[in-house]
């Protein structure tokens, strides 16, 4: 559920937030035409509890959390491509990339912008980010917009920066969820999705319609955001389909101080409407299994009703410590299912090295996790150490 961000060359180089931007090679071509390429990768060492094979000891794992390769390139001034692949530690691509990102990219100004192909639709912030411009390691639980892979679907969305670019607007048609025989989708509907965001003090520095949860003191933000997707019987199954409506708020505070630390505070709402449905696959009281079995489709089932929020705070401290500056870190999650009445919460708190940026980064972190739904296994602390790599 993440993106890499495309620079400009008229926003095409790869993966940037001004200072903070990865240093892709980019190679000129001739007149307007140009090729660049980059690389992402996110490694972890995680110990979870009772989650060695034994059952009742702590597990002991390294992961390749993520291995990215990003590449774009420009025929024109107002026409590019970028087409950029992943391979995630969740087992789905076992030693194999996914595309991540393939699309068509027609920029004739700042103001209006034509997207198409795949690539992430408008949503809220933490999509946006993607995990290597959050401020913690793990990607938030609350954010479950329904997506084709890593957060992406394929569709075209408009585009724009107004207002001195404190003002981004976002709109997209994509393929949605639930397109499946015995889905509930089988008259193929289109997902909507929308996005406008409001920056009050400085514009962020983020390039396109994308996003970060931290600038480290480049810019001062105070932005405010709104975004949500819909889609006619985008949830259950075929015979007993529900409207699918998500909406979430979210702001971002960042604040250089004068002794040289930076003050960081974000905060989302979000607003899951399935209609009354019990979703195909998603554990709820009454969600029948999914066509061909769970997991068996991409953009299939999974969705849940219900209402969540999350808080974070974290301080930059002035200075550097070695290579790098220490930012501790809290972030306090919860969700509110609907037709189950129960409530997961988590609770993260931890330290990141900032060496340089979003493009080298270690982070440590203690995470609890507690939910009441009357499944097994289902309260869970773990610790993890996490870096992070961009070129």
């Amino acid at each position: 559920m993440t993106h890499p961000r495309l620079t400009p060359l008229a926003a095409l180089c790869l993966l940037g937030l001004t200072s903070t931007a990865s240093q892709a090679a980019t190679f000129d071509l001739g007149g307007d035409a140009s090729f660049s390429i980059g690389a992402g990768l996110r490694l972890s060492y995680q110990s979870l509890e009772n989650a060695a094979p034994s059952g009742s000891d702590r597990s002991n794992d390294f992961v390749v959390d993520s291995t990215r390769v990003y590449m774009s390139g420009r025929v024109m001034k107002t026409l590019g491509a970028t087409l950029n692949f992943e391979r995630d530690g969740s087992g789905n691509t076992p030693d194999g990339l996914r595309v991540m990102d393939a699309y068509v990219q027609y920029e004739p100004m700042p103001e209006f912008n034509v997207w198409f192909g795949r690539m992430l639709p408008a949503s809220d912030r933490a999509n946006l980010d993607g995990p290597f411009y959050l401020n913690v390691w793990d990607y938030p639980m609350v954010s479950q917009y329904p997506n084709l892979a890593i957060g992406r679907d394929n569709g075209v969305q408009l585009w724009g920066k107004v207002m001195d670019s404190k003002l981004t607007y976002v709109l997209g048609a994509f393929k949605g969820h639930n397109n499946y025989a015995g889905a509930s989708n089988e008259s193929d509907n289109l997902l909507y999705s929308w996005r406008a965001a409001y920056a009050f003090w400085d514009a962020e520095p983020a390039p396109a319609y994308y996003t970060g949860s931290t600038y480290y003191g480049s810019a001062d933000i105070l932005t405010l955001g709104f975004a949500g997707m819909y889609q006619s019987d985008g949830v259950g199954v075929a015979g007993n389909p529900g409207d699918y409506l998500g909406m979430n708020i979210d702001l971002l505070m960042e604040k250089k101080l004068a002794g040289g630390g930076v003050l960081t505070l974000e905060g989302a709402y979000y607003d899951y409407d399935l209609d009354g449905k019990a979703d195909c696959g998603s554990g709820e009281p009454g969600a029948p299994a999914c066509p061909g079995g769970a997991g068996a489709n991409d953009n299939v089932g999974g969705l849940v009703e219900g209402k969540g929020y999350l808080a974070t705070a974290a301080f930059l401290l002035p200075g550097k410590v070695g290579i790098g500056q220490v930012q501790p870190f809290v972030r306090y999650q919860s969700f509110d299912r609907e037709l189950s009445n129960s409530t997961i919460d988590v609770l993260d708190v931890g330290l990141n090295y900032v060496i340089k940026g979003h493009n080298a980064r270690v982070s440590a972190f203690w995470s609890k996790t507690e939910d009441d739904r009357p499944t097994p296994d289902t309260d869970l602390d773990k610790f993890v150490i996490g870096v992070q790599f961009q070129i």
